[in-house]
């Protein structure tokens, strides 16, 4: 491959259940003559979809438990970077996002930061349509809507499970939201290749158009402070506020202009998709590293900055100075004004309500008892799970079975022989109002 020429990275997206997983083993499995390397996030505590991508020779890398647009974008980036230093291994990018991500800043990654836009060009968004179920999606998710709204090929699966005047409907709303999108009709996401690979689709002017604010970034974080300090030590007091904890990042050499405050930001992306360390009240603060600062108990707390040199330093804090009254203060307990702060366009919210549940027991399962404890689930609950998914093993079955689900559908199918990995159950159940404590006494009550 030329050393010049830029890799082409696909987003493959769409709500829980759509079929991601299905058209990325068909893109893996079909000969187009590509290497390619495929980056995966999952949306829970037990790692899934790796498991349910076929043994193929392409590159695979995972990023779990987290929301792929939100501090994870800092995973993208070193994942993408680390790739670059085996460009021969590759020649296409694969990035299948959890169903509940909204495409918009994962794309921006590919414009925001130097290193990766002078390496990798986006060359579209994929967005899978669950036709059975969308309606009901698009009145509960918005990240449902932002899916389709950004998507350059928009593949309209389960069209199997509608009828055909549902269908033509479904069609022409999906090409309201969306009118540049080309739709593709699928079952089981059976298209052609080439209608969601080198498409050479996504256009940056376009999407600014329908968006003016596409490349203002989404951060992890939502202040900055930045503070002229002399050689010494200074104690930072915060009081009570939202949160038993404040993560925050502190910068050495930070500037004040726009440029400097926006490369700070940039750079602690990344620092904030690193694990934190604990700092509880008395302790002091490294620079340079992502913290969480412990705020359990009530009443102000204090905590420190050693600074050797003069320095000019800023504070990327998780939540607004004015939240916990943040002040930082001299050896004489006078507090020093900022010379500049930034209020940044914090991360987008989730639905609070939607969660997921990771279920793992070891052992066998009796097939009964779990269809009946599934058909009650579903009787009962089944418009709020929107997605189930994991490995099961059954008495006296040498094969592992996978389990998917969406809604009130649910299927098993044997898999691979268990051979003498041992057989464990991993199940993941994503939804709204999930109720874990019973869900895991049903499941338990299965096993023999």
């Amino acid at each position: 491959m030329n050393a010049m020429q830029k890799v082409p990275v696909s987003i493959l997206t769409g709500f829980l259940g759509s079929g991601k997983t299905t058209l990325l083993n068909r893109i893996l499995s079909e000969e187009h003559g590509k290497r390619i390397a495929v980056i995966e996030n999952e949306y829970g505590e037990v790692g899934i979809d790796q498991a349910l991508v076929i043994d193929a020779d392409e590159e695979i890398f995972e990023m779990s438990n987290g929301c792929i647009c939100c501090t994870v974008r800092g995973d993208l980036i070193r994942v993408l970077g680390n790739l670059m230093k085996r460009r021969d291994k590759f020649d296409y990018v694969l990035v299948e996002t959890t169903g509940l991500a909204d495409p918009g800043p994962v794309a921006q990654t590919f414009f925001m930061d130097d290193e990766i836009r002078a390496e990798f060009s986006l060359d579209g968004i994929v967005t899978l349509v669950d036709a059975a179920h969308i309606e009901q999606q698009l009145g509960r998710s918005d990240e449902s809507t932002e899916q389709i709204a950004f998507a350059d090929v928009l593949v309209l699966n389960k069209t199997d499970l509608v009828d055909a005047e549902a269908l033509d409907s479904l069609e022409s709303r999906l090409r309201e939201m969306n009118r540049m999108a080309q739709v593709v009709r699928s079952e089981q996401a059976d298209v052609p290749v080439d209608t969601v690979l080198n498409l050479g689709a996504f256009n940056l002017d376009e999407v600014l158009e329908r968006r003016p604010t596409f490349l203002e970034p989404e951060y992890p974080f939502e202040w900055t402070g930045v503070y002229l300090l002399d050689a010494g030590r200074y104690e930072l007091s915060l009081a009570d506020g939202p949160d038993p904890w404040m993560s925050l990042v502190v910068v050495s050499d930070q500037g004040t202009d726009d440029a400097a405050l926006r490369e700070g930001a940039e750079w602690c992306v990344r620092r904030y998709a690193e694990a934190a360390e604990d700092i509880h009240p008395g302790q002091a603060i490294p620079v340079g590293e992502h913290v969480n600062l412990r705020l359990e108990s009530l009443g102000r707390k204090s905590f420190f900055l050693e600074v050797d040199a003069p320095a000019r330093l800023g504070l990327y804090a998780q939540h607004t100075a004015e939240e916990f009254d943040l002040q930082l203060k001299d050896r004489e307990g006078s507090t020093i004004k900022e010379e500049a702060e930034r209020t940044w366009v914090a991360q987008h919210e989730h639905d609070d309500e939607v969660g997921s549940i990771a279920i793992e027991a070891d052992g066998d399962l009796d097939p009964d008892l779990l269809n009946m404890w599934l058909s009650e689930l579903l009787r009962e609950r089944g418009v709020d799970l929107f997605r189930m998914k994991g490995f099961l093993s059954f008495r006296d079955e040498p094969l592992r079975y996978v389990f998917q689900g969406v809604h009130m559908l649910f299927d098993s199918q044997p898999d691979r022989p268990w051979g003498d990995s041992p057989r464990r159950n991993q199940l993941v159940f994503i939804g709204r109002n999930l109720d874990e404590e019973s869900m895991r006494r049903g499941f338990e009550a299965c096993l023999i």
